[in-house]
C-alpha cells in the first residue's frame, strides 16, 4: 500500500525535514515561542542546531529531551518507567494508556524510554490542539500522527479506518512503537476506562478478524501516576460549567490553557508503569462472541491491567477517606500528609473562576479525581 494514502495526517519523513526546518524557522509565532522556552539562546543558533539534526529522533534529543526534563526539574519531584513486564524490547508495541495530560503524557514516555535505551513512540494527537500551523508543523516534527476531530458522520468513519490502517503500517511494517490514550480526551474524573470506540477503530486495519488484528498491534496496557494534576481546577470548574449550562462547549482558548497549566503546574512524583503484552489473553479470548461483547471484553482486560499498575500516593488515600467522611486508609498517610493535601484543596479551590461557585460540588469533584484511582485499585486487586 502506498504511504501517500497517510500524507495527510503521518510524521514527517527524516528526508522532509530539512523544508520543514525552514518554514519553522521564517515562522514569526514558533520563533516568537522558541524565545520563550529558549530565552538565553541566539535564533540563528538553534536554527544550525535544527538543521544539524537529520532525523527526526535527533531533534527529539536535541530539542525535546532537554526541554521536557527542564519541566521535569522545575515542576515535578522526578518521572520513572517501569518497563519490568516487558520481556522482548526489540518489538514495536502499541502502548494503550489512561490520559493525564495533553502533552507530558507521550513526551515523558518518549524522554523515559530513551533512557533506557529505546526509540521514542509515534503519538496520536487530536487536531483540535493544533491551534497555530506552527504547533501541527511542531507535532509531526515529534513523531505525532494527527486524530481529525469535528468530521461528519461519514467522514468520521472514513478518518478512523485510514487512521487505523496507518497504527497497522507503523506497527507492521516500520516497527515504530506508538503511543494512544485509551479514551477521547482526559479522564476528567480520573475514572479511566477504554472506550470501546477506540478498539474499534484499531480493528478497522490489519487482517483476520478482531482478534488477530489486535494482535497484530502487540498492545500493551500502560499506566501514568502524576501525583497532582494540575488541570485538577480547571477540570472541576468544567464540570459546574457543563452542570449549569449543558450546551457548554470548550474553546480554544480553553484548551491552550489546560496545555500551558499541564506544562507549568507542578504533578509531584510521576510514574509509568506497563503491564505484560496482552497477546495471551486476547488468544484467550472467544473468537465467536460479537464484536460487542468483544470489545466490553478486551476494554475490560486493559482497564484491569491500568488500574492494577497505579503507583498510589498519600493524597489518594487521603482524598477517598475525605470524600467519605472516614479514617479507613489513615494507615497510608501522616496528619501532615494530610493536611498539606487539604491546604492544596484550598488553592485549587481558589484559582476556579466562575462568578458562582458552588464549592461543596466542585470540592467533591476534586476529592473524587484522587480517590478514584485508589478506588479502582482496589477493585482490580479484589
Amino acid at each position: 500500500m502506498s504511504t501517500t494514502e497517510f500524507d495527510e495526517i503521518r510524521p514527517y519523513d527524516d528526508e522532509e525535514l530539512p523544508r520543514i526546518y525552514e518554514e519553522l524557522i521564517a515562522d514569526p509565532a514558533f520563533r516568537k515561542a522558541v524565545s520563550t522556552v529558549f530565552p538565553d539562546v541566539p535564533l540563528e543558533l538553534l536554527a544550525q542546531k535544527m538543521r544539524g539534526c537529520e532525523t527526526k529522533l535527533d531533534f527529539q534529543k536535541a530539542f525535546c529531551y532537554p526541554a521536557l526534563y527542564k519541566l521535569v526539574r522545575d515542576h515535578s519531584e522526578g518521572i520513572s518507567l517501569d518497563l519490568s513486564a516487558i520481556t522482548d524490547r526489540t518489538k514495536a508495541y502499541t502502548y494503550i494508556s489512561n490520559h493525564r495530560d495533553i502533552i507530558l503524557d507521550s513526551g515523558f514516555l518518549s524522554v523515559l524510554l530513551v533512557d533506557q535505551g529505546m526509540d521514542t513512540v509515534e503519538i496520536a494527537i487530536g487536531d483540535n490542539l493544533l491551534i497555530y500551523p506552527w504547533i501541527n508543523k511542531f507535532v509531526r516534527l515529534n513523531k505525532a500522527f494527527i486524530v481529525q476531530r469535528a468530521l461528519t458522520m461519514r467522514q468520521m468513519l472514513e478518518s478512523s479506518a485510514r487512521m487505523s490502517r496507518y497504527i497497522h503500517h507503523t506497527i507492521t511494517r516500520k516497527h515504530q512503537s506508538i503511543w494512544i490514550a485509551q479514551r477521547e480526551g482526559r479522564a476528567k474524573d480520573s475514572d479511566d476506562r477504554t472506550q470501546e470506540s477506540v478498539l474499534k477503530m484499531l480493528t478497522m486495519g490489519g487482517t483476520g478478524d478482531s482478534i488477530d488484528r489486535l494482535l497484530q498491534l502487540h498492545i500493551v496496557p500502560l499506566s501514568l501516576s502524576y501525583e497532582y494534576d494540575p488541570c485538577d481546577y480547571l477540570k472541576a470548574q468544567e464540570y459546574q460549567l457543563k452542570r449549569d449550562n449543558p450546551g457548554y462547549k470548550k474553546t480554544r482558548e480553553d484548551d491552550l490553557k489546560n496545555m500551558q497549566t499541564g506544562l507549568f503546574g507542578y504533578k509531584g512524583r510521576i510514574l509509568f508503569r506497563a503491564a505484560p503484552c496482552i497477546q495471551e489473553e486476547l488468544k484467550a479470548l472467544d473468537r465467536s462472541l460479537s464484536k460487542p461483547e468483544l470489545f466490553a471484553q478486551v476494554a475490560a482486560l486493559i482497564d484491569r491491567h491500568i488500574h492494577r499498575n497505579y503507583q498510589l500516593y498519600p493524597c489518594n488515600y487521603v482524598a477517598y477517606d475525605l470524600l467519605n467522611a472516614s479514617q479507613e486508609k489513615s494507615s497510608f498517610y501522616t496528619p501532615e500528609e494530610k493536611k498539606n493535601f487539604e491546604d492544596y484543596l484550598h488553592i485549587q479551590l481558589e484559582r476556579i473562576e466562575l462568578p458562582e461557585k458552588d464549592i461543596p460540588f466542585l470540592r467533591e469533584k476534586l476529592l473524587s479525581m484522587y480517590a478514584n484511582p485508589l478506588i479502582n485499585y482496589y477493585k482490580a486487586h479484589s
